[in-house]
This record gives structure tokens, sequence and C-alpha cells, in this order.
């Protein structure tokens, strides 16, 4: 048995008080908006280059304690190390233990992309065994092709891959839109990453995959033209990675971008333009693809 203990906090103390519970025996700590759910809930889109988003005017602070753990003094001492006079209103939620990877794995379903293509997370069986079916499991690298953004991205690569051409994928995650590439038909894939996790977990789920792709660190000199090249980051990177990435696509090549709200399309158009012009090639969930074809 598990105590989930859900305190009221205001932005200014919410993050101290967070640091407190977990000094003083919190098995884990979470932050949420506490008008989630209500007209007054307010999205948080944080990404680099931009100043970090205050929290939540109303937070909630949500901590989970071992069952026999001394509730009163713990949340006494939190409160006192977090500045606060007294400890704030909270509930407490008893926990049964379960199987955590089992549950776990109940939550991530095969998903469909298009008729000819599919995501099947390695503990089911594939729905459409006729169909191009890339196992890829829940990891630390983002990308599972459950994001409204990883999906635009996979519907373009099945509608633009061509047997032989070459790819880049540009932050490549977990290498699921390098290896739908390979497994469609490219000739040669490369994906690259700033995270050294994420291109081990790039060759490893390629390898899974039986499919040959080249990941390596964008830390490093990134060279070459590709028939195509697909980014799925955010905007603000994508604007200023403009030179570098339309550098990479072959003349007559194309090139598809997403982690963009559909807020922020003009941001990253007007920012390719000296190069390549882009349009909206599909909304979804509020995001965006954009591509374009380089002259």
């Amino acid at each position: 048995m598990w105590l989930s203990v859900a305190l009221q906090a205001d932005a200014e103390r919410a993050e101290a008080l967070s640091d407190a519970l977990m000094n003083h025996g919190a098995v884990s700590v979470s932050i949420e908006d506490a008008d989630a759910g209500t007209e007054a809930e307010k999205p948080q889109f944080g990404e680099p280059g931009m100043e970090p988003a205050s929290l939540w005017d109303h937070s909630r602070v949500i901590a989970l304690f071992e069952s026999d753990c001394d509730l009163t003094s713990t949340l006494s001492l939190a409160a006192g190390e977090a500045g606060l006079e007294q400890v704030p209103a909270f509930t407490v939620e008893e926990i049964e233990d379960q199987n955590w990877v089992q549950l776990t794995q109940s939550q991530f379903d095969p998903i469909r992309i298009t008729d000819r293509l599919w995501i099947v997370p390695s503990w089911h069986e594939a729905p459409n065994s006729d169909a191009i079916n890339i196992e890829l499991d829940p990891g630390m690298a983002f990308g599972t092709g459950s994001h409204p953004t990883t999906h635009l991205c996979l519907e373009w690569l099945e509608q633009t891959v061509t047997p032989g051409c070459s790819v880049m994928d540009y932050g490549c995650g977990s290498g699921i839109l390098a290896i739908a590439a390979a497994r469609l038909g490219a000739g040669s894939v490369k994906g690259v990453d700033i995270d050294e996790k994420a291109v081990d977990a790039a060759r490893d789920n390629a390898a899974r995959n039986g499919v040959n792709i080249e990941a390596a660190l964008s830390t490093q000199a990134v060279e070459g033209q590709y028939d195509l090249v697909v980014a799925n980051i955010l905007t603000n990177p994508l604007r200023v990675l403009a030179p570098a990435l339309c550098t990479l696509v072959a003349p007559g090549g194309r090139i598809a971008l997403s982690g963009i709200l559909d807020s922020q399309t003009d941001q990253v158009i007007e920012a390719y333009a000296p190069w390549i012009s882009l349009h909206v090639g599909k909304l979804r969930e509020g995001w965006a693809r954009l591509e374009g074809v380089r002259a």
C-alpha cells in the first residue's frame, strides 16, 4: 500500500515544497495544474530559447509515500523547509501495490498510422500482419508514435518515401522516423540527435526491426544531401536550424518539419523562406506539419 498526498500550492512555493517533500522521504513528487480540466486550465509549452514558463498560479503537488510514513510530522517538516507557515490543504489517497510493468504495458496499444503502417509494442500481436509493423516500446528517447507530431511525420514518410531514396531524420529520438523510412524502402537512412542516449536507443530499435540506419550525434558535423529531410523538434530550434537543415536537402528534395504549434507556423515559414518555401501540409490536435521542396 502507498499513500498519495495532493497538496495545494501557489506558483512561488510549488517547487520548493516539491523539493522539501523529496528531502523528507517522498518516493516521487509531481506538480500539476490544479485547474486542469476546467476553463481556467493553462497549458504550458516550454522549449529551448524561450523564457522558462512559471508554474501555474494554482498548482497541485502530488507526493507518494510508503504506507507506514508519519504524514503529520513529514508534511509539517516539509512545509517549514519550503518557507510555509503551515501545511497547505491536502488530501490523501491509498494506492494498492500493483504489477506496475503490466499496468504500464496496458496503456500502450498498437498505433495505426495508415492501413499500411503500424507501430506495435513488443508485448502485442500485430493487428494487421500484412502491414509494415514497427516494433517499438516506450523508452527514454522521444518517439513512440502516439504524439500528434510523430504521427504527422510518419504519415508524410509513408506518402513520400520511394525505393532507394536517401533520408535524414534530424533529432531522431527513438529512431522511429528513421526506422519507418527504412522499412518503407529508403535506400540509405541517417538519424542524428544531441542526446547520446537517443542515438543508442535509435541503434537498438533499428536492430530490433532488422534495418540498417546510421545514427550519430548532431554535435558533430552533419554533412551530405538527402532526398528527404524530416525534423520533429520544436519551433525555436527549427528556426535556428533553418540554414543547416535546408543545406541538407538535395535539389528537388523534400523537407517536412513538425513539433510546431499551429499558431507558430508563420514564424517557421518566415525562417525558411530564403531557402525553401514551406506550407502547412496538415494539422493534427493543434500541431502542424510544414512541407516544402528545394528548387
